[in-house]
């Protein structure tokens, strides 16, 4: 066992454990050839512009801002200051009016527009996601409370009475209950404790009921809320909003990715494993030269071959994209995945994406760093190969359990040789007792100046990371604490 010393910095110790247990790393290895010029970047994509973002961001809160004034407009606040019944209307009335508009801006966020996804990141807007929806959630029980009541004139022995007149005798009521147990379905399995226990493709499955509840639980405020009906401005408010939302959710996650793969008439073309439980596949089709993907990017995968195709399955690229294939790389660790080494050439493969922004057009700076934990390596293997050639300019840090856990090391060490870039390979089961990206050996080390030790200018660059969320998360610390702006960290997330 190596024990620390002051003179013996954390990346030195690291260093030369990985010299011990690998003879075989860039450094001593003879230079590679270069890769055919079809899979080599020929030139840096266009920058993703800042307005985007905060362009959207402003469009969400003039919604907000909208919906309320329709509430003061309608006397909201005068009915709020009134007698109990009323003020429990009224009340009742704005949670409504904002649970509705953020139900509708969380559908569209799920959508994939273009325009959202490159300006914000699957991983922000899962985040985003998961906040505009719990917040809905909740203000839609408070509505539903508040109207109750309000309408119950503030007597709670005749609460049971008003809900069985709304529902029988109020148009659409039956329909917002139905919707409602749908999204309460959808909300209770998006719990973290919940959703651990059940299997992706069965949460994926149950989250489409979130659909459902939308369109059950929404209509009854166009068919009789007085906030939807009452002014002209209201109706077209709420009727183009309506309508931008589902025609964004039929175009983007259904027309356009059906009518992309057909058109590329895709197919897989070689399964080969890596590893026992790692298996790479690669897709090619005559038209995939119009798909505007870069390195980094993932994919919704469906591939047409029995039982379960429609369920599609999030996969990054894992080489840089040419315009006659693409190519992932999966760990085998559920249903879907379990399927991959058993796909045969020429299984057709719809896609829909590509999606993310974990590639070079979210550059703002020279340098770069890559830091992966596990399978996460595989979009900055892509990712790399589509930067530039820069010698000194790239870093690339490797988190694996063991040596023989780094999947795809040939490549990245052939990859790295060729751009001039830094590749370290740091192996080692994690620390339990706090978080850290670093492994249990290098426990006596800051997180922070591990990273300055691999990559002494961190607040120089655009930093990528890619990895379970809890050390993505560690390693995003320590770059800040390093000095990179929050604007130059990437991370994204798969999870929901």
């Amino acid at each position: 066992m190596i024990e620390p010393n002051p003179e013996y910095g954390p990346v030195e110790l690291l260093r030369a454990m990985e010299r011990a247990m690998n003879r075989g790393d860039m450094y001593g290895a003879a230079p590679f050839p270069s890769p055919p010029a079809s899979q080599v970047a020929t030139s840096p994509p266009a920058a993703v512009p800042r307005w985007w973002r905060d362009a959207s961001a402003a469009t969400f809160w003039l919604v907000l801002l909208f919906v309320t004034a329709l509430w003061v407009a309608g006397g909201g606040v005068d009915q709020l200051f009134g007698d109990a019944s009323s003020s429990l209307t009224s009340a009742g009335r704005l949670t409504g009016l904002i649970a509705s508009a953020l139900l509708l801006v969380q559908v569209f966020l799920m959508a994939r527009v273009p325009i959202i996804e490159s300006a914000w990141g699957q991983g922000e807007l899962t985040r985003l996601h998961r906040w505009v929806g719990f917040t809905s959630f909740t203000l839609m029980l408070g509505h539903i409370g508040l109207i109750t009541s309000g309408y119950a004139a503030a007597d709670l022995g005749a609460v049971w009475g008003t809900i069985v007149d709304l529902t029988l005798n109020s148009p659409g009521v039956l329909l917002a209950i139905t919707g409602t147990a749908a999204l309460v379905l959808v909300v209770v399995t998006s719990v973290r404790a919940a959703r651990r226990r059940l299997r992706y493709e069965s949460w994926h499955l149950i989250h489409l009921y979130g659909y459902l509840g939308a369109g059950l639980a929404l209509p009854h405020q166009l068919w009789a809320g007085e906030d939807f009906v009452e002014s002209a401005a209201a109706t077209w408010f709420w009727w183009t909003l309506y309508i931008a939302c589902a025609g964004s959710v039929l175009l983007w996650r259904i027309m356009i990715p059906l009518w992309q793969s057909l058109r590329s008439g895709i197919r897989v073309i070689d399964v080969r494993y890596e590893r026992a439980d790692t298996v790479t596949v690669t897709v090619g089709g005559s038209a995939l030269k119009h798909l505007k993907v870069r390195g980094g990017q993932y994919f919704q995968w469906r591939f047409m071959d029995g039982p379960g195709w429609t369920r599609a399955q999030p996969y990054s690229l894992s080489a840089a994209p040419d315009s006659a294939t693409l190519r992932f790389t999966a760990a085998i660790v559920g249903d879907g995945s379990a399927r991959l080494p058993s796909l045969r050439p020429g299984t057709r493969v719809l896609l829909e994406g590509p999606y993310g922004r974990l590639h070079s057009g979210t550059r703002t700076a020279d340098k770069t760093l890559l830091v992966s934990a596990g399978i996460g390596v595989t979009p900055l293997r892509a990712l790399l190969e589509s930067l530039p050639r820069s010698p000194g300019d790239i870093t690339m840090i490797h988190r694996v359990r063991t040596i023989d856990d780094a999947v795809l090391r040939g490549e990245i060490e052939h990859l790295a040789y060729q751009r001039g870039a830094d590749y370290h390979l740091v192996d080692g089961h994690r620390i339990r007792d706090r978080a850290s990206w670093l492994p249990e050996q290098a426990r006596d080390w800051d997180d922070t100046r591990a990273l300055l030790s691999y990559c002494p200018h961190v607040a120089e660059c655009d930093v990528f990371i890619c990895g379970p969320k809890a050390w993505a998360e560690a390693v995003r610390r320590a770059a800040r604490r390093a000095g990179t702006p929050s604007t130059r960290i990437h991370i994204e997330s798969f999870e929901l």
